[in-house]
């Protein structure tokens, strides 16, 4: 799977932060000593500079992969409060950078770790829960990346779920169409039925009209057949 682009500048921003507060230490080494820290000024504020940028480059990040769904809300929000982090960091080495020559010198673990030393506080304070304390920034990078696969394994569990339930769904609608056009079949075929039975009740009327006629007219006949037997009928 190829590397997440947010995570991969995620991660050269933290070691950009990690080498600003690197550089803070030894420059104040330097003017505690005595010697010229120039040269280290202006390399720490080109590195505060290019620490803004990145944070800004992935607070754009975040918000395009948010606002396309190319992440999940909890993602969102979880890279977010990261994004916060690193801000708040870079307020602290800003403010750190600013209060030249007051902050001692003290070691990548006391940085880690939250340490402090003559009232100053750590531009790196922090608490570290029980599973990343004491790992290196290798170690912590290789952590958070088997943290995602595991959430992309998840991911990918629950897509295949909705996958299924699509399918399922699919076959439900083909059996509800089928369902319809049977229903449509007999829909008509009782309509048909429906219209011969009233052909056929007209069919019957009609012939029972006729019949009716008939029969009166044969009376008629039969009864002017008498009449015309009386009047000719020779009487004493």
């Amino acid at each position: 799977m190829a590397p997440d682009p947010w995570l991969s500048l995620y991660d050269a921003t933290c070691q950009i932060a990690q080498e600003i507060a690197e550089k803070i230490q030894e420059r104040n080494r330097y003017q505690r000593n005595g010697e010229s820290s120039a040269k280290l000024n202006v390399i720490i504020r080109s590195s505060l500079q290019n620490l803004r940028e990145k944070i800004d480059q992935l607070k754009d990040l975040l918000l395009r992969a948010v606002s396309t769904h190319q992440i999940t809300q909890l993602e969102g929000d979880r890279r977010q409060n990261l994004v916060d982090d690193l801000l708040t960091r870079q307020k602290q080495l800003q403010a750190s950078y600013k209060n030249e020559g007051t902050e001692p010198d003290v070691i990548r673990s006391s940085l880690m770790t939250g340490g402090v030393k003559r009232g100053v506080t750590n531009p790196w304070l922090m608490e570290e829960s029980e599973e990343t304390r004491g790992l290196g920034f290798d170690d912590l990078r290789q952590q958070q990346r088997r943290i995602i696969e595991e959430q992309d394994a998840g991911l990918d569990a629950l897509s295949s779920i909705i996958s299924r339930q699509k399918q399922m769904g699919q076959e439900i609608g083909n059996e509800l169409d089928e369902q319809n056009e049977i229903i449509d079949d007999l829909t008509n075929l009782v309509e048909n039925t429906d219209d011969k039975l009233r052909n056929q009740t007209r069919h019957v009327k009609m012939v029972d009209k006729k019949s009716t006629s008939c029969g009166m007219l044969v009376v008629i006949v039969l009864l002017l057949i008498a009449i015309a037997v009386v009047a000719v009928w020779p009487t004493q």
